[in-house]
């Protein structure tokens, strides 16, 4: 049985203006965090063999080239493994990426956000545009073959123009992967309590996103899920996992996992996850009905939707007629669409995607 694996990093130089995840600038505590994190895999790991292993943050790009090797050789891998981490352009160097392909990453993903650098200076991003063409350029030239850039459209001062520009050039530097996430302020973030001006409105955020689909799609790019675009056979396997609703671990600081229909969460305060890594802060036992809507909910974030088939077998249901009022109602309002296998959103239904979904919810 194979496994996937999250591993949080929830270290920052500085904290972006948007941002509103776990990390913190507490660099000082990074080999005591490291050692907590090794002593939690190790307790919990049971030694499958990993088809994915990713590295989010905070920013991962902190870690040394050893520290990755010492993290990865705690798990079974082999060939097809993909390894992913999240990296910060400003920080890459040529030597940096050509020891990082020797620990057995093999897939990188830049926290680009825009190629404006009047914008980035704005959200207190610490990368230029020319910082990320570097980055990639050094990744090629390493050899890895599997780039992904992140990008936020709905930014301060952004236009549809702008955000336009920003997808060409991903294209014309020629990267696999793009994901694409609508500016959302939350409250944990300095944005919530200064509120930037112009900010581009929904229906313009809107607008930017049809522009992607249209664009990307017309530049050989699959639209596989609602925020991911991938050159064929390049999408995500990690977060694919996510969306087929399978298990994975999570390991570090406020990280999440899912195992035998247990949801789970670490502490995110570094000081009580560091005392203790092996205790969950959080679990919580699924009912089938809650299974049921998060294979509903999941499965209709990716493009080619969901199988009934699959779902009507492993629920023991009949999802046509349990669901056949919604399904009607948003199929005549061309939010959803009939596939081969079941039932998928439309590019406007993804849209209003939460109102449809919420629906499915009891």
């Amino acid at each position: 049985m194979t496994k996937n694996v999250y591993i949080h990093i929830p270290f920052c130089k500085s904290k972006c203006k948007y941002c509103s995840f776990v990390s913190y600038p507490k660099l000082e505590l990074k080999d005591e965090y490291i050692k907590a994190l090794v002593k939690e895999i190790k307790h919990s790991y049971k030694g499958e063999l990993a088809n994915t292993i990713y590295f989010g943050g905070g920013t991962p790009s902190l870690l040394k080239e050893e520290e990755f090797a010492q993290i990865l050789n705690l798990f079974n891998t082999d060939y097809k493994t993909e390894i992913t981490v999240e990296l910060n352009p400003e920080t890459i160097t040529l030597n940096y990426l050509k020891n990082l392909k020797k620990t057995g990453i093999n897939r990188l993903s830049f926290g680009c956000q825009t190629f404006n650098d009047e914008i980035l200076k704005i959200i207190s991003r610490r990368h230029s545009s020319k910082d990320v063409e570097n980055a990639v350029n050094y990744a090629r030239n390493t050899g890895f073959d599997n780039i992904s850039l992140d990008f936020i459209y709905g930014l301060p001062e952004q236009n549809i123009y702008d955000f336009e520009k920003d997808l060409k050039h991903a294209i014309k530097i020629g990267v696999e992967h793009i994901s694409l996430y609508g500016l959302k302020i939350d409250e944990n973030c300095y944005f919530a309590e200064h509120p930037p001006s112009n900010l581009p409105d929904e229906d313009t955020q809107a607008e930017m996103y049809l522009k992607a689909i249209e664009i990307l799609t017309h530049n050989n790019f699959l639209h596989y899920e609602i925020s991911n675009f991938a050159k064929r056979g390049y999408q995500s396997k990690h977060n694919l996992n996510y969306w087929n609703n399978n298990t994975y671990y999570g390991f570090g600081a406020a990280a999440h996992g899912y195992e035998n229909g247990i949801r789970y969460y670490n502490a995110s305060d570094l000081d009580e996850y560091i005392k203790n890594p092996l205790c969950h802060k959080h679990t919580h036992k699924l009912s089938m009905q809650e299974q049921l809507e998060e294979e509903i909910f999941l499965g209709f974030r990716k493009m080619e939707g969901i199988n009934i088939e699959k779902i009507n077998k492993k629920f023991n249901i009949d999802f046509r007629e349990k669901y056949s009022a919604i399904i009607n109602k948003y199929i005549s309002y061309k939010f959803l669409k009939e596939t081969n296998s079941g039932f998928s959103l439309t590019n406007e239904g993804i849209l209003i995607s939460n109102t449809i979904l919420a629906e499915f919810l009891e």
